[in-house]
């Protein structure tokens, strides 16, 4: 069973920004959450290296006046054993999307993801669905360079066309 460290409620978690929520009548509600996605695995590194690469995000330096992720851990009274042995997080370089959070757990994955990512490769919906079936086997292709599994193509209609795959670790996502 997942033990929540310190870690996954950190004050330098979630962060309030400046994006109000609207309540469709034209009133505001809230703000809205900037988030980190939390993956539980058994190898940051592996996964950091697939999920920069894929994304096209970079791996997040250690925070001011740390050498590296756990001796910020360590200051946090993190045990040894939760410590990933190195980088286990990555952002996006514009500032776009989430960062990732690649937190080390001993249970391994034995279950099909309730949720999963859909990376986008395949242009614009105006592009014809060949130059679009290119795009995607390209990056599926390219990805499963990078170590990922292509678990199959799907043709939903006649005008959408998507690749399954699994990350290093198992992990479902589709391109599309």
């Amino acid at each position: 069973m997942h033990r929540c460290s310190d870690r996954c409620h950190g004050n330098w978690g979630a962060r309030i920004v400046g994006v109000p929520l609207h309540t469709g009548d034209g009133g505001e509600e809230g703000m809205g959450v900037e988030f980190q996605l939390v993956v539980d695995c058994a190898d940051p590194g592996l996964l950091v290296r697939f999920w920069a690469d894929a994304l096209r995000y970079e791996v997040q330096p250690a925070p001011e006046g740390f050498a590296t992720w756990d001796d910020f851990y360590r200051r946090l009274g993190v045990p040894e054993e939760e410590l990933g042995g190195g980088a286990d997080r990555i952002s996006d370089p514009e500032g776009r999307g989430p960062d990732i959070w690649f937190h080390v757990v001993a249970e391994g994955k034995v279950v099909k993801n309730r949720w999963h990512l859909d990376l986008h490769a395949s242009g614009e919906w105006s592009d014809p669905i060949e130059v679009r079936t290119q795009r995607v086997d390209a990056e599926a292709t390219r990805l499963a360079e990078l170590g990922a599994t292509i678990t199959g193509a799907f043709e939903e209609g006649l005008d959408h066309y998507a690749v399954g795959m699994k990350d290093p670790e198992g992990n479902e996502f589709d391109i599309n």
